[in-house]
């Protein structure tokens, strides 16, 4: 075929498929159709309004039923009022429902509840009143969970105590002067028999010579040493402090009360030590001179507090165990 005669058919049959109409889409409805009907229908009252009218009518009074007399026997009534007639006494009262006094009686804690809601009644109506720092407040030793658990008699979770504990120290942090005796009550149900203020140490005491007298102890070792105004001297069993302790530090140790006040040469010591060693009778030695030394000067506590003279140190060796080299080690494992 020639080159002219295919490019001639092309032309025509591009011309033939200008020539057909292209095939109109039908349109497919997206919503359905809308109904000329209202959705919302109105009513529309064809009567006159009225006005308000005032009426003077009196409610009628509430009579309450009569009281039942349990005394008398079944099937005489009172003879009065809507309750002649009734049958009274022990029958009814089998039929009668107890109410509990407690809202929270069917719970599986009603104790606890019950206390709980009144602390937070209580604190809601004294939530205004000013407090004091936590530090300031006075001490309490609250009882323990366990403690609780006993008095009431319900297994109390520890994490509602706490809560619980934690309203009572705000309580507690409410101004002294102004607390109210509602609280102090509620608070006193709480507090454990043994309060921290209860025990008071015997006061010290100068005696006719002057002396003040303390007592220390460290480990296993004991200390009693009097102290009394003068130079300076400082006598331990006998012996003078360089000549009773080799080392400098337990020299240190052992007069740190009076070191850490700047009152090396206002008092002069004299001490008994026993038991132990060296270092524990010169750690002992040093809570006795500053026992004796608050009798003379009680302002120096908190100055002593901070210098760690008049804190008892619990520390001591761990026991031996059997089985064990010492309190911990273990014997060296030999497989064969």
């Amino acid at each position: 075929m020639a080159r002219g005669e295919l490019s001639r058919s092309l032309r025509q049959a591009l011309e033939a498929l200008r020539s057909f109409s292209r095939p109109q889409c039908h349109r497919i409805a997206r919503y359905p159709p809308r109904s000329f009907r209202s959705s919302t229908t109105r009513c529309m009252s064809t009567s006159v309004p009225r006005r308000a009218e005032l009426v003077d009518e009196t409610p009628e009074k509430f009579a309450a039923a009569p009281p039942i007399d349990f005394a008398q026997e079944d099937g005489k009534g009172s003879g009065n009022g809507a309750g002649a007639g009734k049958p009274v006494g022990k029958k009814t009262l089998r039929t009668l429902r107890v109410v509990p006094a407690s809202p929270s009686y069917f719970s599986a804690k009603p104790t606890f509840t019950d206390d709980f809601i009144n602390l937070c009644a209580l604190l809601r109506k004294v939530a205004t009143l000013p407090t004091v720092p936590p530090s300031e407040a006075p001490k309490v030793a609250w009882k323990t969970v366990d403690q609780y658990r006993i008095m009431t008699n319900e297994p109390v979770k520890t994490q509602r105590f706490h809560k619980m504990i934690h309203i009572l120290r705000r309580l507690n942090c409410i101004h002294p002067s102004l607390i109210p005796d509602e609280v102090v009550q509620a608070m006193q149900r709480y507090k454990k028999p043994n309060q921290p203020g209860d025990i008071k140490p015997n006061p010290g005491v100068i005696d006719e010579l002057g002396r003040a007298k303390g007592v220390g102890q460290r480990k296993t070792s004991s200390a009693v040493a009097w102290v009394v105004e003068g130079e300076g001297e400082v006598l331990v069993n006998g012996k003078s402090l360089a000549q009773f302790f080799g080392r400098l530090h337990d020299r240190e140790s052992a007069v740190w009360a009076l070191k850490a006040t700047q009152r090396l040469d206002k008092y002069n010591v004299w001490a008994l030590t026993t038991g132990g060693g060296v270092t524990g009778q010169a750690e002992a030695l040093t809570l006795a001179v500053a026992k004796a030394l608050l009798v003379h000067e009680p302002a120096l506590k908190p100055a002593l507090r901070r210098a760690g003279c008049i804190t008892r140190d619990p520390r001591k060796v761990e026991r031996k165990k059997p089985g064990h080299v010492k309190a911990r080690k273990m014997p060296t494992w030999v497989k064969r």
